[in-house]
């Protein structure tokens, strides 16, 4: 059964959500927004095809870390079209309505993707682990059917823990009001939105979020402890530079989603607001997915090399056809 908004002010009905996203700011402003968001949701979706491209082709990148690159970049390029094009389209046109529908299954995706990029960076950290720490075995123990066991189950646990925090979200009717104070339906502002006590549903979201953020984080902490004492007890000044930058990438792009995920999803309702929900919300639907790609091109020469490469053979191909 669809769920319904009672609007308490007539006794009608309301079977849609208004998204209130930059509804406030001038004329001026949201166009000044709209061009700014298109250009880093461009340039989010060029860099990380881009890297989707090359990690499932350049025969140079076939190890576990270029394969599970591949994946961060499919699901980065998966979260952030399920809510900027839509704010882009709101922040052109005056009607900011979406309907019951609309509204779950785009928080579904966001749910689905985020849980999975989280238990996915958890296992990026331990393939670097095993490369570090146990380089003779890593071909055996990172083996292509264990790293697509390993995707698999990221995808998997995303998915139905969606339907899970989608079914809590919408268990019970709407009656207070309809608008949402973001530019996407975010669970725990739309669950403040219904009738009864919420509080049930956001401890529920609260445990979950405990669950899936701080389990892939232990995982990461303890895969990076181990390989800080491989680190340190090597005689190599240059091994260890070589290691250090090799994880920088991986662990800046860690503090960067889980920072913006623990504020939307672990902090009390009550130290929230618009303006603090909004640009944390920014920060890990557009900030983060565009500068994953940066971060691990910018550090790694292998990336580099095949990022050349591609748009080597591109213009190569595009100066054949003219």
């Amino acid at each position: 059964m669809r769920p319904q908004v009672v609007d308490t002010r007539n006794g009608s009905t309301v079977t849609e959500f208004i998204l209130v996203g930059f509804e406030q700011s001038s004329p001026s402003t949201r166009t000044l927004l709209f061009a700014l968001f298109l250009t880093l949701y461009s340039l989010a979706m060029a860099m990380n095809g881009l890297i989707i491209f090359i990690t499932w082709t350049d025969p140079r990148l076939n190890s576990p870390m270029y394969f599970f690159l591949g994946h961060l970049s499919l699901l980065d390029v998966c979260f952030i079209t399920t809510t900027i094009p839509q704010m882009l389209i709101h922040l052109v046109i005056k009607n900011h309505t979406l309907t019951f529908a609309s509204c779950l299954t785009q928080m579904y995706l966001v749910f689905g993707v985020g849980v999975a990029e989280c238990i996915l960076l958890a296992f990026m950290a331990y393939d670097r682990y095993v490369a570090i720490c146990h380089p003779l075995s890593y071909a055996q123990i990172m083996s292509r059917q264990v790293c697509v066991r390993l995707v698999s189950t990221a995808w998997f646990f995303g998915l139905i823990n969606g339907i899970l925090l989608d079914y809590m979200t919408f268990r019970g009717p709407f009656c207070r009001d309809n608008h949402i104070e973001n530019f996407f339906c975010e669970a725990p502002i739309v669950i403040a939105l219904s009738c009864g006590d919420p509080q049930f549903s956001l401890r529920v979201i609260f445990a979950d979020a405990i669950v899936v953020l701080l389990s892939p984080v232990v995982l990461i902490v303890i895969s990076y402890a181990r390989i800080l004492a491989s680190i340190l007890g090597r005689n190599s000044s240059s091994g260890r530079g070589k290691t250090f930058s090799t994880c920088a990438s991986h662990l800046t792009v860690v503090i960067f989603f889980y920072t913006s995920a623990m504020f939307s999803y672990m902090n009390p309702r009550s130290t929230h607001g618009p303006d603090k929900d909004k640009p944390f919300s920014l920060l890990y639907t557009i900030i983060t997915p565009m500068c994953n790609p940066v971060i691990y091109s910018f550090r790694n020469k292998e990336m580099k090399g095949a990022m050349a490469r591609a748009l080597g053979r591109s213009s190569l191909s595009q100066a054949e056809s003219v």
